[in-house]
């Protein structure tokens, strides 16, 4: 195959990959999270490395995954929350689906007591699902109202409402947000740590 024929078989390829994932998962825009690990069923097949570059270079893998658009997530009852973040010590008004929910949407099954929290860079968090719940942990799909950009806190964001809870407010507030990851994009559901 020549360069040329190439180029256009891959651009074709690009603009069809999309749709075909669309079209599998239900999704009206491209996926922003992928829950894998313990889930039944889940609404996508299992990583292609060739496609799921990022996953694979963070040697994520899977059989199966639940994957959800922004859409999606924002179908989820959205809980609102008001913490001082660490980054500038004011408060923020961050809103999105609580992260048990979203387990739940994703079909966690009733062996998962753990989960991984993934963020682009590389920054894996793990948290127990007891915790998850106690702390009452959103995944955040909005700051201020506004969604939150790649390149920022989000467009995803592991995260609760720290000044809620005595035992972390008495962290330093930089302590306080080490298990709340931003940039989130992958979740795995596992039975331990």
């Amino acid at each position: 195959m020549n360069k040329r024929d190439f180029l256009a078989a891959s651009a074709l390829a690009a603009t069809l990959a999309p749709a075909t994932v669309s079209a599998q998962t239900g999704l009206k825009g491209p996926a922003l999270l992928t829950v894998t690990g313990l889930i039944s069923p889940g609404n996508r097949g299992p990583l292609n490395p060739a496609i799921d570059q990022l996953m694979s270079k963070q040697k994520v893998t899977f059989d199966k995954a639940f994957v959800f658009d922004f859409a999606a997530l924002q179908a989820l009852p959205k809980q609102q929350i008001r913490p001082t973040v660490e980054y500038d010590g004011k408060l923020h008004s961050i809103s999105g689906p609580l992260l048990t929910d979203v387990l739940h949407a994703a079909g966690a099954t009733k062996q998962a007591l753990h989960v991984f929290l993934r963020a682009i860079d590389g920054y894996v968090v793990p948290l127990s699902l007891a915790d998850a719940a106690k702390y009452r942990y959103i995944v955040a799909t909005e700051l201020d109202g506004k969604p939150m950009p790649l390149g920022g806190l989000g467009p995803l964001w592991a995260v609760y409402d720290a000044d809620r809870y005595p035992d972390m407010m008495a962290k330093s507030l930089a302590e306080r947000f080490t298990f709340c990851p931003w940039g989130l994009y992958h979740i795995e559901l596992r039975s331990s740590v």
